[in-house]
Order: C-alpha cells, then sequence, then structure tokens
C-alpha cells in the first residue's frame, strides 16, 4: 500500500514537473518574442516556474504536507526555493564540468536534467513536504 501511494505522489510530481517546465519554457520564449533581454527572459521564466510548480506541488502533490498559513508556511515556501535554487547549482554544475570535458552541452544539459529532477524530488518529498514538518 506504502509503495502505491509513493507511487501516485511520485506520478503527480513528474507531472507538476513537467507543467512548470511549460510554464518556465512558454514564459521564455514568449518573452523572446517582446524582445526581452535573453538572461532576463530566462530569469523571469526560470522563478515563474518555481511558482508554478509550487501551486501544484502544495496543492496536488504533496498536500497532505502542506504547512498551515502563517510562519511555517513561509518556511516552507522558502525551503521550496531553495530546492529550486540547489537544483539550478546542480545543472549549472554539471553542463559547465560537461563542457568543460568536451561534452555536447545538450547532452550535459539532459544529464543535469535527470541529476537535478533527483535532487529536487528528494529535497521535497523527504524535507520541504515531510508531515512533521508541515505542522
Amino acid at each position: 500500500m506504502l509503495s502505491r501511494v509513493f507511487d501516485l505522489v511520485f506520478v503527480r510530481y513528474v507531472a507538476a514537473s513537467a507543467f512548470a517546465l511549460a510554464v518556465d519554457m512558454g514564459a521564455f520564449l514568449a518573452l523572446l518574442a517582446v524582445g526581452l533581454d535573453a538572461a532576463v527572459a530566462a530569469a523571469t521564466g526560470y522563478a515563474l516556474g518555481i511558482a508554478a510548480h509550487w501551486i501544484v506541488s502544495s496543492r496536488v502533490v504533496f498536500a497532505a504536507g502542506v504547512a498551515r498559513r502563517g510562519p511555517q508556511r513561509h518556511r516552507q515556501k522558502a525551503m521550496f526555493a531553495g530546492s529550486a535554487l540547489a537544483g539550478l547549482a546542480l545543472t549549472t554544475a554539471i553542463v559547465g564540468a560537461g563542457t568543460g570535458l568536451g561534452l555536447d552541452p545538450r547532452l550535459a544539459k539532459l544529464a543535469a536534467i535527470a541529476a537535478s529532477f533527483t535532487l529536487t524530488w528528494l529535497l521535497r518529498e523527504r524535507v520541504v513536504f515531510r508531515p512533521t514538518a508541515a505542522t
């Protein structure tokens, strides 16, 4: 039974991640289309993707582990953002190291996506939305 619940949570997390990536990329491409600087467009898209992921994760994926309103919820949101930044740092390190070793940046990015996804899943499932942390 526990593995079935885990599987359902994980499947919902994969879907939430895909949705957040769509928000990120959609915003990035739209902002580029209106002439915004690429770095600003990327940062804005990334931030909107994090916000979208929080909304879906806190309401659909990990609803049982969401803290009540107030300081605990603010702390949880900060930890969620911190997990996103940890994923970003890992992605940057992997792509930087991979290209430094002569790998095609696209291959390095694919490896980074898998590693970052795994890291953020573990942080969110075991730390950010841990039911005992939500009270």
